[in-house]
């Protein structure tokens, strides 16, 4: 009978610890969410998804932060890219130093601040330029992986807090230009290797966040 008893408490406790262990995962979940821990985000999202809003949303704690422009300056030569700067420029608080400049690598090893990095895929696209990708300059496959990989070893070392920015472009229609496949396939790849080293990856879309 006594042997009865302890086979029939058995189901009970197997479902209170995994009520206690969901508990647990819930709340490390969220201790990671926002913890002080938590070094390391990447924020994916397509055009107009609202991904750059959320970041800035989940670096507003931050008394001071550096945000970095890896993106072509506004240009009177193309007023649609002008406005977009311009909106991104209008909703930067007071207290928010902007860095314009393509040396990733090198801002991120000399970061003293929190950064919040918008975006790598206005970022890879000055770098395709500028090794050459675009006119397939001889070695510009070298070139590239070399400063992606410089990159990419900075960004695993990070000691403050970052949020980057980037593009989720695997989910639309295949390019119909080499450049644009190019374009797509390396910056996917990139979003792959930044996730592997982040503490949170977040995906946007449609101006909801979803944790992945």
């Amino acid at each position: 009978m006594a042997h009865g008893s302890a086979c029939t408490t058995m189901p009970g406790m197997t479902k209170l610890t995994r009520r206690l262990a969901g508990y647990l995962e819930n709340l490390a979940r969220a201790l990671r969410r926002y913890g002080r821990d938590e070094v390391k985000v990447l924020v994916l999202g397509g055009v107009r998804s609202g991904k750059s809003r959320h970041a800035e949303r989940l670096v507003a704690r931050h008394p001071h932060l550096v945000y970095v422009a890896p993106g072509l300056p506004a240009s009177d030569d193309d007023p649609e890219w002008a406005a977009r700067v311009a909106a991104h420029q209008a909703r930067r608080p007071a207290n928010w130093k902007t860095v314009e400049t393509t040396d990733l690598a090198g801002t991120l090893r000399k970061a003293t601040e929190p950064l919040l990095i918008d975006c790598l895929g206005t970022w890879l696209s000055r770098v395709l330029d500028d090794v050459g990708a675009w006119r397939q300059k001889p070695g510009w496959e070298h070139r590239l992986d070399d400063r992606l990989e410089d990159f990419l070893a900075a960004w695993a070392a990070a000691r403050v807090p970052v949020v980057a920015v980037s593009n989720e472009v695997g989910s639309g229609v295949v390019p119909a230009t080499s450049s644009g496949r190019l374009f797509r396939d390396v910056l996917g790849a990139l979003n792959n290797r930044v996730s592997a080293d982040a503490d949170r990856v977040v995906l946007v879309v449609a101006g909801r966040a979803l944790d992945l």
